[in-house]
């Protein structure tokens, strides 16, 4: 099974997209800020992680710099989640390391294509 590290502050954000990621047959593993998402990723191995950019104690940004600064978990895509939509915003997410960039609110659909296109696999119906 595919487990996607979801990396997001907000409970009803967190709990929408873990419930539908998790109907698309997914092992969605979850983390509350930058700090426990860098832990989360180093002890677990995430296939991928879905990283939004605005978290306490270490924001996304930085938390996307030291894993993709760390040979253990450098190779893991990142999709940066933002509800800031902004042109450079999406410039300054591939920057930090993102492989990917979406915005908030999400639109599952478009969201699921770059999981897919990231993990190179086709998406359980």
């Amino acid at each position: 099974m595919i487990k996607i590290l979801l990396v997001e502050d907000n409970e009803m954000n967190r709990d929408m997209l873990s419930r539908r990621l998790q109907r698309k047959g997914y092992e969605v593993l979850i983390a509350v800020d930058g700090e426990q998402g860098v832990g989360i990723a180093k002890s677990e191995s995430p296939d991928l992680i879905l990283m939004d950019m605005s978290l306490p104690v270490l924001d996304g940004w930085e938390a996307t710099r030291r894993l993709k600064g760390t040979p253990a978990t450098g190779d893991i895509p990142i999709i940066a989640l933002t509800a800031h939509a902004m042109a450079d915003d999406r410039e300054k997410a591939l920057q930090a390391g993102c492989d990917d960039y979406d915005t908030k609110p999400v639109e599952l659909a478009r969201l699921l294509a770059k999981i897919e296109a990231l993990l190179g696999q086709q998406i359980a119906p």
